[in-house]
């Protein structure tokens, strides 16, 4: 890979670590205002196309049957942080279809936030597949299979009908022929499918504008981010980057990380989409290359996200984590 440096890491005068990347800014007809890196690449989206995962459950009317509110469709678009409130609301959903947490398929694991573990381990419980971060997701699915009367057993399968309804989402709204030639399984169980992220951008400008949609879609996606808008921390956890900014940032920035370095989101009012990769799959990395973006495209957001400054045990200030001159120069021609 030779995509150029987008975040270093520094300890003391030397830059202890680089992060390689790609990263592209769009419209929804695919013209470009910002490129880095090779954009053609296929990568995986991973979480980073909830939303779109999401929206079957709106279209197919499985969401007005079971009452899904802001919280449900929220949480069906989330990473969330495994809370007392996420699991609890991924618990509802299923009652509210007649489902139990063992109609699950994600699988458990602790919960994402720190302050989620420490009260399971206060009460001495160990962690359900309602604390894993995408409960909230394969609870819309298995909604959607409960309201079409389809089999619940492997709604997470690449073949189920629930699979190939986002296959055909994320083709249709992406405009690319998504196939199982780059077909993987999510840590959840789910498939992924590797697209551009040309394609991604231009997908996530079109969710934030809703331009060339049916009526009906453009309704439903705009159901999906004003419901995420009203319920930020849901949608990931307090203090994490998502809720932070779409907290203070409604209609101006929706955003979605993913695994392996991967972030995506759309300025509505730009008509513009973003999407971003970096090479070795660092988190740090790609949370940085997201706001630097964002501060720079919508001015308000600067000081929203501040971890730059990279700390040692004692809270000295050792390091900082910041953009790369070669990114700086870019994001500094970006005219909007």
């Amino acid at each position: 890979m030779n995509n150029p440096i987008l975040i270093e890491v520094t300890r003391g005068p030397l830059v202890e670590s680089a992060h390689r990347g790609a990263l592209v800014l769009a419209d929804g007809l695919g013209h470009i205002a910002l490129q880095l890196g090779d954009i053609d690449r296929r990568v995986y989206p991973r979480s980073s196309v909830k939303a779109l995962q999401c929206l079957p459950l709106i279209e197919t009317g499985a969401a007005d049957r079971f009452g899904f509110g802001a919280e449900e469709i929220a949480l069906a678009c989330a990473s969330h942080s495994g809370s007392e409130r996420h699991a609890a609301i991924a618990a509802g959903m299923l009652a509210r279809a007649g489902l139990e947490e063992c109609a699950l398929g994600c699988g458990a694991h602790a919960p994402m936030g720190e302050g989620a573990v420490r009260a399971l381990i206060l009460k001495g419980e160990t962690p359900s597949q309602l604390h894993n971060n995408c409960s909230g997701k394969h609870a819309g699915m298995l909604a959607t299979a409960k309201h079409l009367g389809e089999p619940l057993a492997g709604y997470w399968e690449p073949s189920h009908p629930v699979q190939l309804r986002v296959r055909a989402v994320i083709a249709e709204m992406s405009d690319f022929p998504v196939g199982d030639d780059a077909l993987g399984i999510d840590g959840c169980a789910v498939p992924t499918w590797a697209i551009p992220l040309r394609s991604l951008a231009r997908m996530f400008a079109t969710m934030g504008t809703g331009e060339g949609l049916s009526q009906s879609r453009r309704a439903a996606v705009a159901r999906i981010m004003k419901s995420c808008w009203a319920e930020p921390e849901l949608v990931a956890g307090p203090g994490r980057a998502d809720s932070v900014v779409m907290r203070r940032l409604p209609g101006e920035v929706f955003l979605k990380t993913g695994a392996e370095g991967v972030y995506c989101g759309s300025f509505p009012r730009l008509g513009l989409g973003f999407a971003l990769k970096i090479d070795d799959g660092t988190k740090r990395a790609s949370a940085g290359a997201a706001m630097a973006l964002i501060e720079r495209v919508v001015p308000a957001a600067r000081g929203l996200i501040d971890k730059r400054v990279t700390r040692n045990w004692r809270g000295s200030e050792v390091g900082m984590n910041r953009s790369s001159t070669c990114y700086d120069r870019a994001l500094d021609g970006l005219k909007l």
